[in-house]
């Protein structure tokens, strides 16, 4: 792929942002990210509370995106064979069977929104992970394949009873774990509540440009965009000790305050995770016109890309929420940035 086109497809994907933002007021950093994991070719897991608009941004993308749009809800009764085949009786009651939603698009399937996924068993969420590895299935005595899918899902935060919280190897399938905050400022507040236009999805959504990018050749955009951005020698000194520092924090001067750092940690970043902070850098670095990476990309990616896949032991565990973000904070200062 040419610099020319490869600047082409940059000109669309900031073309996207503006579009999604038609129908997203509030949310600028979670459509950037999002635009980030869809060029770096990988999956997302949202976080946010209920309504902040999780499915509409997804809705938005994938208009412009272009392809076939899929949603399934976690319940605590769905299983694996749910998300492969529907069975019905038909108006002569005779038994049928049909794809499901992972197979009823075949390959145009591009955008696959598991909502409330902590609601669905493991059963179901370890299929969902073969099919976010390998962007294929086995069903009907053959294998049908999905190459051009990202998958997005979220998490069900306020209740407990009758979720399955993700295993470790679940939430490291996730290039990206993003918080959807609910919007802060006044202006936009007033806009969401009593903005009739904000009311009505369907008729937001028309808003948006439909078909923007050529989705079948995401995936060879993407493979370009990681060849087209070099990495200097001390750019991936400073990953590496980026990586290691995520295994021993307490070696760097990491210091959080309650925390026994020397319990702390029950296993760093996982090569995957660290493959997916870089990946994810290489197309900050694109969208911002570069063809060079610099520390800020990989600063502007760590709590998303590493934020997820640094796994505290039991007692740390239940207080996530308040020690990941300052623990990520803390690395990126202690570990010296190359100049």
């Amino acid at each position: 792929m040419t610099e020319a086109q490869l600047e082409d497809w940059r000109a669309r994907a900031l073309r996207v942002e503006e579009e999604v933002t038609k129908a997203v007021v509030g949310q600028q950093p979670t459509i950037r990210l999002i635009n980030v994991a869809l060029f770096a070719r990988g999956h997302v897991l949202l976080e946010g509370d209920v309504g902040v608009g999780k499915t509409t941004i997804l809705r938005a993308f994938a208009r412009t995106i272009g392809g076939d749009f899929e949603r399934v809800e976690g319940t605590v009764d769905l299983m694996p064979g749910d998300l492969v085949y529907h069975t019905y009786v038909d108006a002569e009651g005779k038994p049928r069977i049909e794809p499901g939603p992972l197979l009823r698009h075949g390959e145009r399937l591009v955008t696959f929104f598991f909502n409330e996924i902590n609601r669905a068993r493991p059963q179901v969420q370890s299929l969902l992970l073969r099919a976010m590895a390998e962007r294929t299935v086995s069903a009907f005595n053959r294998e049908h394949r999905f190459p051009h899918m990202t998958v997005f899902a979220d998490r069900n935060r306020v209740e407990k009873e009758e979720t399955f919280e993700l295993a470790s190897a679940a939430r490291d399938r996730f290039m990206l774990e993003l918080r959807m905050p609910t919007p802060t400022e006044p202006e936009i507040r007033r806009q969401l509540v009593f903005d009739p236009a904000f009311h009505d999805v369907d008729q937001l959504l028309e808003r948006v440009a439909p078909d923007i990018l050529d989705w079948p050749s995401l995936n060879q955009v993407g493979a370009a965009i990681q060849r087209s951005v070099r990495t200097s020698e001390a750019l991936e000194r400073y990953v590496l000790d980026l990586w290691d520092a995520t295994h021993a924090p307490q070696r760097v001067g990491v210091r959080l305050e309650g925390v026994d750092m020397e319990k702390l940690i029950l296993a760093g970043a996982s090569p995957r995770g660290m493959m997916s902070l870089t990946r994810a850098a290489r197309v900050v670095a694109w969208l911002s016109g570069r063809d060079y990476l610099t520390p800020d990309d990989i600063r502007a990616m760590a709590q998303p890309a590493l934020g997820h896949r640094i796994f505290f032991t039991p007692v740390y565990e239940l207080r996530r929420a308040q020690i990941a973000d300052e623990l990520i904070s803390q690395l990126l200062e202690k570990v010296p940035t190359p100049r």
